[in-house]
């Protein structure tokens, strides 16, 4: 996938890292962390430059959240209350537990948006959420705007300063995800010993 991604940025350019873009946050297999060094790197080979890959890729980035954020606002809390009426039995959920949730992202959502759109996968995946609290979308796109910046001008500086060595920074970044999952793992472990305990003390 690596080399039809470059190959396809190499022909379109701009249009290509915009698209690249989009679509990798659309269906996040398609990996920023080769899009963005690689974006990088054109800027020392091609006449694009710098602060046009990170304004493209940031636009791109922004629609494809946008997209996620509508998806999460046609799953609204209304939708899950219907689906856990139905089948909460079986996943023991209840209503309650859904309106801790929506009103827990409701309190931390901005922050989380902003924390999670520099976190592999989840920075694509946190959009759906944030719609289905119905998060006020000028907030949603200031936290996602700030968040996808930050992460697409480290990536984009770095591939043009590491230049046809641009790939090296894909092994730094394959630890990074390893330990930004390994920190939200322990954290939902955590959360959910919690939540059971909270439960059990309220039973």
């Amino acid at each position: 996938m690596g080399e039809w991604i470059t190959s396809f940025m190499e022909q379109y350019g701009y249009i290509g890292i915009f698209l690249m873009m989009l679509f990798e946050n659309l269906f996040p297999p398609i990996p920023s962390e080769i899009v963005l060094p690689y974006g990088g790197f054109m800027t020392t080979t091609t006449g694009l430059s710098v602060i046009g890959v990170i304004a493209v890729s940031t636009l791109g980035s922004l629609l494809g959240a946008v997209a996620l954020y509508l998806i999460g606002l046609l799953m609204d809390v209304e939708r899950l209350e219907k689906i856990v009426e139905r089948w909460g039995h079986i996943l023991r959920v209840k209503k309650e537990d859904i309106h801790k949730a929506d009103a827990w992202f409701d309190r931390y959502g901005p922050w989380t948006v902003l924390f999670c759109r520099m976190v592999p996968l989840v920075r694509s995946l946190i959009s759906i959420p944030a719609g289905m609290s119905n998060m006020k979308v000028v907030v949603f796109l200031l936290y996602t705007t700030i968040g996808t910046l930050i992460w697409n001008t480290i990536l984009v500086s770095i591939g043009a300063a590491l230049g046809e060595s641009w790939d090296s920074i894909l092994h730094f970044m394959d630890i990074y995800s390893k330990f930004t999952y390994a920190i939200l793992a322990v954290l939902i472990i955590i959360g959910g010993f919690i939540y059971l305990k909270k439960r059990r003390q309220g039973s």
